[in-house]
C-alpha cells in the first residue's frame, strides 16, 4: 500500500497504520514543521518528505492507495472567536486535500477535524467529499478528552439498515488520567483534550491554575492527594502527553517537552486511527 498523509504531522498516520498492521510499501509525507520532520525521520527514517502541499502533484508520485489527513482547524472550530470557516487562511487548505483526492484517485481516504465544529463547515466537507463523518471522542481509548470527526470510506464493522459498512465506536476501556500519571494525583477522571498551547507552560502556580480551573484549557498535576496548591502542581510530564494520545512512550524523546507538546496538541490519537485503520484489512 502507498500513503500519502497530508498536514502528516508528526507522522500519527504511520504510527497508526503500524498499529493496524497494515503493511506499507511507500508513506509519502506532507509537512513544514521542521521538529515535525525531525520527529518523523527519527522514528520512521524511510519516509519521503515532500514539504508544501500546494506544490505536491500526483503526476509525480506512484499510484497512491491510501490518502489521509487532518487539515487546519484554526478556523473550524466554534471555540474560535472571528472564525472565518472553510474560507480562513489556515482552513482553506483543506481544498488542497480535495485536490489531491481528485488527482490520485486513491481507493481509500481519511480526512480528521474537530469536533466543536460549526454546522456549515462540516456539512460542506461532507457534501464535498460525498460521506457522512463519524465522531469518536478518544476518551474511550485513552486518558484523554478528544472530540473529532473522521470523514473516510474506510469501511467500518458496523451493518446499517441500509447495509453499508459504518465505523462503529470503539469500546470504552475506563482509563482515567490518574492511571497514566508518573507520580502525583488528580481531581479529574481525563484529561482535558492536548492543545498546541500546553507548549507555552505558564509559570506561576496561580496562573496555572487560573487556566486550569476558570478557562480549562490545560490540565494540572497535584503534588498532594487533597489537591493543594500551596503542596505544589505541575503539567503533564513528556512521558504522560504521550500516553494521552496513546503513542508509544520515547516516540517524541529527540524533542524537549514543550517541543513535543507541540506537536502531540497537534496530533492525532493512535488507538483510534488503528480503530479505523483495521478496515483496510478487510
Amino acid at each position: 500500500m502507498n500513503v500519502l498523509s497530508l498536514f502528516d504531522g508528526m507522522s500519527c498516520g504511520q504510527l497508526a497504520l503500524k498499529r493496524a498492521r497494515i503493511h506499507v510499501n511507500k508513506y509519502f509525507a506532507s509537512e513544514i514543521k521542521p521538529i515535525a520532520i525531525k520527529t518523523t525521520q527519527f522514528n520512521f527514517p524511510d519516509t519521503v518528505q515532500l514539504g508544501d502541499v500546494t506544490k505536491i502533484r500526483a503526476s509525480a508520485l506512484p499510484k497512491i492507495d491510501l490518502l489521509i489527513g487532518g487539515s487546519p482547524c484554526q478556523d473550524l472550530s466554534s471555540a474560535m472567536k472571528d472564525r472565518e470557516s472553510l474560507q480562513g487562511d489556515q482552513s482553506k487548505l483543506f481544498y488542497e486535500y480535495v485536490r489531491l483526492l481528485k488527482e490520485c484517485q486513491p481507493k481509500y481516504f481519511l480526512l480528521e477535524n474537530v469536533g466543536l465544529m460549526d454546522s456549515e463547515s462540516s456539512f460542506a466537507i461532507s457534501e464535498i467529499l460525498d460521506c457522512d463523518p463519524v465522531r469518536i471522542n478518544s476518551e474511550l481509548v485513552s486518558a484523554q478528552m478528544r472530540d473529532r470527526l473522521y470523514w473516510t470510506n474506510i469501511p467500518g464493522d458496523e451493518l446499517t439498515i441500509f447495509w453499508n459498512k459504518r465505523i462503529s465506536q470503539p469500546k470504552d476501556r475506563k482509563i482515567r488520567l490518574q492511571d497514566i500519571l508518573e507520580n502525583g494525583y488528580t481531581d479529574r477522571e481525563k484529561a482535558r483534550c492536548l492543545l498546541v498551547s500546553d507548549s507555552r507552560p505558564l509559570a506561576t502556580p496561580e496562573k496555572m491554575l487560573h487556566r486550569y480551573r476558570d478557562t480549562g484549557f490545560t490540565t494540572l498535576i497535584f503534588n498532594s492527594p487533597d489537591f493543594d496548591l500551596d503542596k505544589g502542581v505541575r503539567y503533564m510530564t513528556q512521558t504522560e502527553l504521550e500516553r494521552c494520545q496513546t503513542v508509544p512512550e520515547g516516540y517524541t524523546k529527540n524533542l524537549t517537552r514543550n517541543e513535543a507538546a507541540d506537536l502531540l496538541g497537534d496530533g492525532w490519537t493512535i488507538e483510534v486511527i488503528a480503530w479505523i485503520f483495521k478496515g483496510l484489512s478487510t
